[in-house]
């Protein structure tokens, strides 16, 4: 669990993953299979990242384009958790489409983002990285994936989750364990905000 698979090792850095998928996706429409062919099947630290990333972008305001998102999240990290070799994703997921005008938009909106992150990481706090430590990050993954259909009446949250899970998924990238343990941040508004919402109910 805590080596980074060998077809993973080309994406280093989040700008990479991002600049990929608009590479592969050319214009027209873009669907799931079609980046999961793109990045490989068994990439999945980069095809977890990249559902997150959709998520900071405008694109989270698509109504069940978070849902869609979340669930991916999840089966990709509840298979990276229990050690499957390739990612799995049932059909329906597979073939959603997204119009890549859209698409590349919103990810171009988040390279400076990617490029502050890709430049202050480094390996540190490597100790999150071993057993059994190292198996949290892809539960908390899992986790963030499953509620996020429930998070699509809290504004603004789903934004949150992916800048939760791609801070966490990134650190397993580049064992940066400083962005592991900044995943907390927007997780805490998380909780806050479905804490109000509830409260109000």
């Amino acid at each position: 669990m805590d080596q980074t698979n060998t077809a993973e090792q080309e994406f280093s850095s989040l700008t990479a993953i991002v600049e990929r998928t608009i590479a592969e996706t050319g214009n027209g429409e873009a669907s799931v299979e079609h980046l999961m062919r793109s990045f490989g099947h068994a990439s999945f630290i980069p095809l977890l990242i990249l559902p997150a990333l959709i998520l900071i972008t405008p694109l989270s305001g698509v109504p069940g384009l978070s849902t869609v998102c979340g669930l991916i999240i999840m089966l990709i990290a509840a298979q990276r958790l229990v050690g499957h070799k390739q990612i799995w994703l049932p059909g329906w997921i597979r073939h959603r489409t997204i119009k890549t005008p859209k698409l590349h938009a919103g990810l171009e909106k988040i390279l400076p983002f990617t490029r502050l992150v890709d430049r202050v990481s480094r390996k540190r706090m490597t100790f999150l990285f071993r057993p059994p430590l190292v198996l949290l990050l892809p539960l908390a993954c899992t986790i963030f994936g499953a509620v996020m259909p429930l998070m699509e009446i809290v504004p603004f949250s789903s934004s949150l989750i992916g800048v939760a899970v791609t801070l966490i998924a990134f650190s397993m990238l580049t064992r940066d364990g400083l962005f592991a343990l900044l995943a907390l941040v927007p997780l805490g508004v998380v909780v806050w905000a479905v804490s109000s919402v509830l409260t109000t109910i």
